[in-house]
């Protein structure tokens, strides 16, 4: 079967599809007394029938073929126009015409079927043996109806496959998408992290042996090597975090914000350590949120703080909660809701800040501003943060004075709101 035939094909079965058609074709019969009634999908070469109601056994089924030649189907194609026959034998115009001589008929009326782009797709027709009168009667005005509304479901049709075809497609890549995931996944978990451990392993070895005194400065490289390596080992975690398909199925449970920051702090005691940092915090309330999510939120945030210090003071870092003022819920036009249904968490550093003019910079992905002060980190924390704020329905505002520090506030639905 060649793609034509496949097209005209699947034309006849959306209009059998159609659970309107074969009651226009039924109530025209009634309305106008004729005998047999059709849609018909009409090419430069072929009359298909696509429904048909016969009461006077002219012998055509659905998916019967007529010779194009024999049918005035024909001429509208080509013209574009109704046709409509009152009586044949009184028609000067069709009288001695081949059509109704060939088929019998007397009373004829026809009108063009044209798609939404104005495409013709073929006719709604009628015919009987006996006469009718259909000029002088409204019979015209009904097909039209009748043939626009055809034509509006093909068209619906039409638009159904399309998103159809486009979920399948999107279906498709994101099972690729899937699949790089997963062998991401097991790259990073394993290939990556292997040699890692192995240096974290053999820095322990240095820092432990006995033998080497602590004064000895290959034991404090060796710490260094140890940070660095652990450092790097929870970015890869980071980044399979952040393209792990699980993550997308999470469930949201109560969080106690006070544990989820004691946890990011445990993670990052070997930095706080080394920079000398003090973390302050007062109490935080609870939420509906993703724990694991929260507990790197906090990670990100610490962890940006300590990255971006001043190099004559040590780091001091404030956690603390706050009411949603009326007039700042009121600037954030996408929230839902009221002031009252959301919390604020302030995460406040004394480090070098960020000029304004960055602001939106630093929640781009791996992006790292070439700031002074700046020692690690690969660029992910802010973005990841952004991205876990978002998953949240929450905002993450920054507001930042290189004289003083930044603050990084985070807006959170103290419930998660069903979508």
């Amino acid at each position: 079967m060649s793609n034509l035939e496949e097209r005209l094909q699947r034309d006849v079965q959306k209009v059998q599809s159609l659970e309107i058609v074969p009651s226009i074709l039924e109530l025209i019969c009634r309305t106008t007394g004729m005998g047999f009634s059709a849609v018909a999908r009409v090419t430069e070469n072929k009359w298909i029938a696509c429904a048909v109601k016969d009461e006077i056994n002219f012998g055509l089924k659905p998916g019967g073929e007529l010779e194009l030649e024999t049918t005035i189907c024909n001429e509208i194609r080509e013209h574009g126009q109704p046709v409509v026959i009152d009586e044949v034998s009184c028609d000067n115009h069709f009288k001695d015409h081949h059509t109704p001589k060939m088929y019998g008929f007397q009373s004829y009326i026809s009108i063009p079927i044209f798609l939404k782009d104005g495409t013709f797709f073929g006719t709604l027709c009628a015919i009987d043996p006996r006469p009718f009168n259909l000029k002088a009667s409204n019979m015209v005005t009904m097909f039209n109806l009748f043939a626009d509304l055809i034509s509006f479901h093909l068209y619906n049709i039409d638009k159904l496959e399309e998103k159809e075809s486009l979920l399948e497609m999107t279906e498709m890549k994101l099972t690729e998408s899937l699949d790089n995931i997963r062998q991401y996944s097991h790259i990073s978990r394993h290939t990556l992290q292997e040699p890692l451990r192995k240096l974290r392993l053999y820095s322990d070895l240095l820092i432990e042996d006995k033998s080497i005194s602590s004064n000895n400065n290959g034991k404090a490289i060796a710490k260094k090597i140890n940070l660095l390596a652990g450092e790097f080992l929870l970015m890869i975690k980071e980044l399979t975090d952040f393209s792990d398909k699980n993550s997308l199925f999470a469930a949201y449970e109560f969080v106690d914000l006070n544990l989820a920051l004691k946890q990011a702090i445990t993670r990052l005691q070997l930095k706080i350590a080394d920079k000398k940092a003090i973390i302050e915090s007062s109490f935080l309330p609870g939420i509906q949120a993703l724990p694991g999510e929260i507990v790197r939120l906090f990670y990100y945030l610490l962890d940006n703080a300590l990255s971006y210090h001043r190099d004559d003071i040590a780091p001091i870092i404030q956690v603390y909660s706050k009411e949603v003022e009326e007039n700042e819920f009121r600037n954030l036009m996408d929230l839902p809701g009221e002031a009252g249904f959301y919390c604020k968490i302030c995460v406040e550093d004394n480090g070098i800040g960020i000029q304004k003019a960055h602001f939106e910079q630093i929640f781009d992905l791996f992006s790292k501003l070439n700031s002074k002060g700046m020692s690690d980190g690969i660029g992910m924390g802010l973005s990841q943060s952004k991205r876990i704020m978002k998953k949240h329905k929450g905002f993450i505002i920054v507001e930042s004075d290189p004289s003083k520090g930044s603050v990084f506030s985070l807006i959170f639905p103290k419930k998660q709101l069903e979508d």
